[in-house]
């Protein structure tokens, strides 16, 4: 494989901390590598530095194969509030087609409505400035999935992504021939799609091939080593003391880089590799009592507008059950959190009918989605004065004083979740928790979970958050409707998957005579009307295929307009349906034919 990235010696500092130093490292054609590392240390700058958005402290080289394309995708979409969600894109990819032709052109464009299509952008009239922060999310990866460029850096291209457009998403990388270096803290994803980890510790670069749990146990392996030899140095440094404690004589006549090697020796010997991790510890409950009566809903509704968010929800909550919701983006689950904890009001908007009822002993944490909120020059200590538990969060002496301003956008969300966990809440709301929190942090974030004493509500796109943590789910279905199924969330794709294919069975209406088929008694003739069926179908099969040919020229003509290709596309749908019948009761009845000859 040709090589398509070269690192040497890049690094980069902020002040006095250093996130990486002197680094190398080279990915290859085909690569797909995820950039693992607690938040904080550098991931965002280092795919800055390769996109060419920032410039490395020590200079260094970084050596892209001639001629490759190059798509970056930020974690902030920069766009024009004014612009049409494809106006937006189309300005933004003149670097993709600004020497096209028209013919090519075309094409492009249509390239751009079927990706947004896909991923569930229908209106492509809509300002941009009316789009929430998950659509803003899916015209970005529609502009950079449009450009099929040869390498795509991205920075956490699955936040505030819905789990359907997150696996659209993981499909589609999947099967891409493109070279990809991204970062992200969904675990799934990261197995589904990457081949390779990364991982960025102490300011240097580690590789792994293969999956994350081979990237935990070979890291685990390389820690070991590390500490394995630190034993051994000291093993050196005691004979080497032994000579430094000599006499004064016996010591003058040897040589000053023995000396100085001596302190180099003892500088490694003190070098003791301890993974850092969140401690939980000092923040688990302590027998926060919650009664019986949690939060009790009878027949709420919610409207804004002329759009119903929550249609007659009735729900008693229970003591230490654990709740996930999901559901498309803009379906009402953080509208839904709002009301079950009695945070709406009037004021608010919307109108709101039914009976939401707090139990006497609950005490909610609730972990917004928007993150937390600091008044300016606000220090880390002046938000979490506990020293002792801002160590344990990996916040250092050094860090103390800093301002909140100044955080990494992981290292803002885990302080805000140490602010939460702080309250020793009864009940806890976590909405959306995972964005922005590096993969160990949420880890160590499930385990505490896992031992939570309390009932936990949890909205997430995170799929193995969800499968570790919640026994059943909340389901957004659109129009108000939320159904509830007991079991996580791989257990209910698959539930749907299931029903899907049950339901597409059961609208054959050769299914009941196919059953009948297989039975013994059901050899027999064809009768004189399903002998001319069957002709017939020999007739019309060919004439469907034909018709399906012709429309997927269309489609892939770049001719079309945006409406001519949705009716185009739904006609298709409709074709390949009515094909799939044909065939099938052709089959049938070609059948039933052989076993009279």
């Amino acid at each position: 494989m040709a090589s398509y990235l070269q690192i040497e010696n890049i690094s980069k500092s902020y002040g006095p901390k250093v996130l990486f130093e002197h680094i190398d490292f080279n990915i290859n054609e085909g690569d797909k590598v995820a950039l693992i590392a607690p938040n904080g240390t550098g991931k965002t700058s280092l795919l800055r530095i390769l996109a060419g958005k920032d410039k490395s402290d020590s200079g260094g080289k970084i050596l892209f194969l001639k001629d490759i394309r190059i798509a970056f995708l930020e974690q902030e979409y920069a766009f024009d509030p004014e612009k049409s969600i494809f106006r937006q894109i189309m300005d933004g990819s003149t670097e993709w087609t600004e020497h096209l032709g028209q013919e090519h052109l075309w094409e492009y464009e249509r390239k751009v409505q079927r990706l947004l299509t896909q991923f569930s952008l229908t209106d492509w009239e809509k300002p941009m400035k009316d789009l929430s922060g998950g659509e803003v999310k899916r015209v970005a990866l529609t502009q950079m999935l449009a450009s099929e460029a040869d390498f795509y850096i991205m920075d956490e291209p699955t936040n505030h992504l819905d789990i359907d457009a997150i696996e659209f998403l993981e499909q589609h990388l999947k099967h891409a021939r493109s070279t990809l270096f991204m970062v992200t803290h969904d675990r799934y994803f990261l197995d589904r799609v990457c081949n390779t980890v990364m991982e960025m510790d102490r300011g240097k670069v580690y590789i792994y091939r293969g999956d994350y749990m081979n990237f935990l146990e070979k890291r685990q392996e390389r820690i070991d080593n590390y500490n394995a030899e630190t034993d051994k140095v000291r093993n050196v440094l005691r004979r080497e003391l032994e000579w430094m404690h000599a006499t004064p004589c016996a010591r003058s006549g040897k040589a000053k880089y023995r000396k100085q090697a001596f302190w180099e020796l003892k500088e490694r010997a003190e070098d003791t590799y301890v993974s850092k991790q969140v401690d939980m510890d000092d923040v688990r409950m302590k027998g926060t009592y919650l009664g019986n009566k949690v939060i009790n809903c009878r027949d709420v509704s919610f409207w804004w507008e002329d759009k119903c968010y929550l249609s007659h929800f009735s729900y008693n909550f229970q003591r230490y059950e654990r709740v996930g919701i999901v559901g498309r983006n803009a379906a009402g689950k953080t509208t839904f959190l709002n009301l079950i904890t009695g945070k709406w009001r009037p004021s608010m908007g919307g109108q709101m009918t039914g009976v939401v009822d707090l139990g006497d002993s609950l005490k909610i944490g609730y972990y917004h989605q928007s993150g937390m909120q600091s008044v300016p020059d606000q220090t880390v200590m002046d938000t979490v004065p506990n020293t002792h538990l801002l160590e344990r969060f990996l916040f250092p002496h050094d860090m103390w004083m800093n301002p909140v301003s100044r955080l990494s956008g992981g290292e803002r969300r885990r302080l805000y979740l140490l602010t939460i966990l702080m309250q020793q809440p009864n009940f806890l709301i976590l909405d959306e928790p995972t964005n922005d929190l590096d993969i160990v942090t949420l880890d160590i974030l499930e385990e505490y979970l896992l031992e939570f004493k309390g009932s936990l509500v949890i909205v997430s796109h995170d799929r193995h958050f969800l499968d570790r943590l919640v026994d059943h789910l909340f389901v957004f279905c659109g129009d108000g409707v939320v159904k509830d199924f007991i079991g996580n969330y791989s257990e209910y794709r698959s539930f749907i998957k299931d029903y899907e294919a049950a339901q597409k069975a059961a609208a054959r209406p050769e299914k009941v005579v196919e059953e009948r088929v297989k039975a013994p008694a059901a050899k027999r003739k064809l009768t004189w009307k399903e002998q001319q069926e069957l002709k017939a179908l020999d007739e019309e099969l060919p004439r469907l295929e034909a018709k399906k040919t012709d429309l997927e020229a269309k489609l892939s003509s770049g001719t079309l307009s945006p409406e001519e290709l949705q009716s185009a596309s739904t006609r298709y749908g409709e074709l390949q349906s009515l094909l799939d019948e044909k065939e099938l009761r052709w089959l049938e009845l070609s059948e039933i034919q052989t076993h009279t000859i």
